[in-house]
């Protein structure tokens, strides 16, 4: 065999090569894996990028407000809160969205579509993030804790709700008679005192309650003996 059929030969095989690796990519192998998360990537340049995420070095800057990015796709989407321009539409209600994964999200809610589902209970949710929360019920998972009293709670907005307790802050202030309190769940139920509104109706004599732990108290005692 002359050089050249040798040299032909062997640059076939590299190149088979490259085909069956790239073709193995395509069909959907991810080699390139995260050492901190374990998230895997068909590009080595895509893990590359996403390790930035756990340096939490923010090299991205805002040319308006100074903020700072881990990516530049993050500063991309920043960037139009600023110009006002939404890059993703909603073609049923128009509904402008900065990110594309936050628009295929949000038309579920039209689609109906719930394709994460808890294997413990089968309930289904539109999102990961909304079934990794609901798993915390059966797990009794409270990841988030006061850093005053060391009360856990399931969720961040929790905490950032109980802390005013510890403060005394009363940020949530009634427009009507001006009574503050701390939480924006306890004004809402206040503001029914004014507005009359009885949103928990009794199923058996359709009497109207504020709050649904008065209907509660009502079944139990009336129609429950």
């Amino acid at each position: 065999m002359c050089f050249y059929q040798v040299t032909l030969n062997e640059q076939l095989h590299v190149h088979s090569g490259e085909c069956r690796y790239s073709c193995d990519i395509r069909r959907g192998e991810r080699p390139y894996m995260c050492d901190v998360c374990n998230k895997a990537f068909s590009k080595r340049k895509n893990l590359t990028r996403h390790k930035h995420i756990h340096s939490g070095v923010r090299r991205y800057v805002c040319d308006v407000c100074n903020k700072a990015s881990i990516t530049n796709s993050r500063l991309i989407a920043h960037q139009h809160i600023h110009s006002g321009e939404r890059r993703y539409t909603c073609d049923v209600c128009n509904k402008g969205f900065d990110y594309q994964i936050h628009l295929i999200t949000h038309q579920r809610l039209h689609s109906g579509e719930r394709p994460y589902v808890c294997e413990e209970c089968n309930k289904a949710f539109s999102d990961k993030s909304s079934l990794l929360n609901h798993k915390r019920i059966h797990s009794g998972e409270r990841p988030y804790t006061c850093d005053v009293c060391s009360k856990a709670f399931r969720f961040k907005s929790h905490v950032i709700t109980h802390k005013p307790i510890h403060s005394g802050e009363r940020p949530y202030t009634c427009e009507v008679c001006n009574k503050a309190f701390n939480k924006q769940y306890t004004l809402l139920t206040h503001k029914r005192v004014h507005s009359g509104e009885c949103p928990y109706i009794c199923e058996v004599c359709n009497k109207g309650f504020r709050e649904k732990r008065g209907l509660i108290t009502h079944i139990k005692r009336i129609h429950n003996g």
